[in-house]
């Protein structure tokens, strides 16, 4: 199933954010409106900001603060619809996406933006696969744990083992982190072009409930139904009118 999705992405990459804009754009909206419900202590340069009163030479004579250093993990990451949507609130994201084109095109809007690789970058692999707790060496290195929080954009409907995904994603939360997760409420089978690519048809609040809590993110669990939207990827056949799905987003913390 692995190679099935990351034959099917690979072929959408060049125009997956063409195809996805307007569910793009919405799903930013949501997120970016419930930084407090998502429960991160965010980056932000307000710290750096003086009271109007002050004067320039006020300003001049303060050493300029850092932003807290907030760490993304994006999983199933796909072109950075989720990085994006929270960079300007982090200092760092890493893309991980089985599909190599979709990493490219990751890459390619990072470096079209002027990020620096140590700002947004993603690479290959699978944190999923069902081989051992840690899939390869690359994610072995220290740098692939101790995030503020763990992202799955729409992907959780695509893995064999959604929960395995989870738990392999805490493990690498610092402790306190969040995982946060959008994907689509149970539903009937589509027929959709790329049915071959969709094992789970939705996630009911219990699933994903207990799936937190199996991964030990199950501190603050709280799932928001966003209402109803078109299904990335499921393109209708001829003649079928696309499917409409109830989209949630789902966050929990890990144990300090």
């Amino acid at each position: 199933m692995a190679e099935a999705n990351r034959l099917h992405f690979n072929e959408e990459a060049s125009t997956y954010d063409a195809k996805h804009g307007k569910l793009n754009e919405r799903l930013t909206e949501e997120i970016q409106s419930r930084l407090d419900w998502i429960g991160v202590d965010w980056a932000s340069d307000d710290d750096d900001d003086d009271d109007d009163d002050d004067s320039d030479d006020d300003v001049e004579s303060k050493p300029t603060k850092s932003r807290r250093e907030v760490r993304l993990l994006d999983y199933a990451c796909g072109t950075g619809t989720m990085s994006r949507a929270l960079a300007p609130y982090t200092t760092q994201s890493i893309g991980v996406d089985i599909s190599e084109n979709m990493v490219a095109a990751y890459n390619s809007r990072a470096e079209n933006q002027g990020l620096s690789r140590d700002e947004m970058h993603a690479v290959v692999g699978d944190l999923a696969a069902a081989d051992g707790p840690q899939p390869s060496e690359l994610f072995a290195d220290p740098r692939f744990f101790g995030f503020d929080i763990a992202t799955v954009g729409g992907g959780l409907h695509h893995f064999a083992e959604p929960e395995l995904a989870a738990d392999r994603l805490v493990e690498r939360l610092r402790p306190g982190g969040v995982l946060l997760v959008w994907d689509f409420l149970p539903h009937g089978p589509h027929h959709g072009l790329n049915a071959h690519a969709v094992i789970h048809h939705g996630l009911s609040e219990e699933r994903v409930r207990k799936m937190f809590e199996h991964a030990g993110a199950g501190k603050g669990f709280s799932l928001e139904v966003l209402g109803s939207g078109l299904m990335p990827g499921h393109y209708a056949e001829e003649g079928k009118e696309l499917p409409k799905r109830q989209i949630f987003l789902a966050r929990g913390e890990k144990a300090a």
